[in-house]
């Protein structure tokens, strides 16, 4: 199979704003892959650290602007929601025609669709990126589902190709045959604005009906000890011993289940979570989406409901969900 003619291996200047969790790596990676990244956040220490490490620091999101060459790439690594909406409009003040507005955050779809209207009135090019890794993206790189114009996004390719996994060590799959091997290498351009998003959300509904299911079976193994079976039914399962063999060659390995065997390898008993497992927003969109195409999703508004109900009695497999949640995104649980 030929290489994607969009790849491109030039280097490019942008700035990011957001530098937590993922804000900050995704900074370190395009770095080290020989981008020049400008970088700001509402807590100077933040910012301080990324430049010791050979990035530029702005003190605020005009300094950003006038640090970078026009035109301007600004990638938005905030909280969906209030957050990032005042930071598009705080960019869309002072942006000029051709520069280019990034959320990589995990935003409702339809708000894409409605700023890239508003900005695009402007001729400031908006690109929402579903972005997927967690804390883990720095090096495994970050899988993207893209939303946006189809020349906007041919642009950014060296930002998205330095920043995607890559072809990896992964099998490729047979009979596919297809000239844009970006999908293979982690990242696609979904479609127009609010497509990558809407992507990702679903994705994130998926996400947490296989976390329900994991949760749910390893419950039902640990309480195979129950008083209430005969004597003879019982059995004290090795729970840490099961997500290892699992792992190897079981038709249900998967990253999820990694993290679950490296939860349970540390603590069998999951004794520092609570089980009070949060949401952030992109299971609740998916379910509104399927009600709004009459699609049927019972697993994903059951693994839905069942975080609810984790914040008012908490089981074993609300403390695995927690787990998960946090082996992989570094999210923490709801105070108590």
């Amino acid at each position: 199979m030929s290489a994607s003619p969009l790849r491109d291996t030039r280097f490019m200047q942008i700035g990011i704003i957001g530098l937590g969790r993922m804000g900050a790596n995704i900074a370190r990676r395009l770095t080290r892959g020989g981008h020049q990244c400008v970088v700001w956040d509402r807590k100077p220490e933040a910012v301080e650290s990324l430049a010791k490490e050979g990035m530029t620091g702005a003190s605020s999101p005009e300094d950003m602007a006038g640090a970078l060459a026009s035109p301007r790439v600004f990638w938005i690594m905030l909280p969906a929601g209030d957050p990032t909406e005042a930071m598009v409009q705080q960019i869309a003040a002072f942006a000029q025609p051709g520069d280019v507005i990034i959320d990589g955050g995990n935003t409702f779809y339809k708000d894409d669709i409605r700023r890239a209207k508003e900005l695009g009135e402007k001729q400031i090019q908006y690109v929402d990126v579903g972005t997927s890794g967690g804390v883990w993206g720095l090096e495994r790189g970050y899988c993207m589902m893209i939303g946006g114009e189809t020349e906007t996004v041919r642009n950014l390719d060296p930002i998205f190709d330095c920043l995607a996994p890559g072809l990896g060590t992964i099998e490729r799959t047979r009979a596919r045959h297809a000239e844009d091997d970006r999908a293979e290498r982690g990242y696609i351009h979904a479609g127009a604005a609010g497509s990558g998003h809407f992507v990702k959300m679903v994705h994130n509904g998926i996400e947490y009906g296989l976390m329900q299911a994991y949760a749910e079976g390893f419950d039902v193994l640990k309480t195979k000890n129950s008083p209430l079976l005969p004597d003879d039914e019982r059995y004290e399962l090795n729970l840490t011993d099961i997500a290892e063999v699992w792992r190897r060659g079981s038709v249900i390995s998967s990253w999820l289940l990694d993290l679950t065997a490296e939860a349970l390898a540390g603590d069998h008993d999951l004794s520092k979570f609570s089980g009070k497992v949060a949401d952030s927003g992109e299971g609740r969109w998916t379910i509104h989406a399927a009600m709004e195409e009459a699609v049927p999703v019972y697993v994903l508004s059951a693994a839905l409901y069942a975080r609810y109900r984790s914040r008012e009695e908490n089981s074993y497999a609300d403390k695995l969900l927690s787990a998960m949640r946090f082996g992989f995104g570094g999210h923490v649980e709801i105070p108590q």
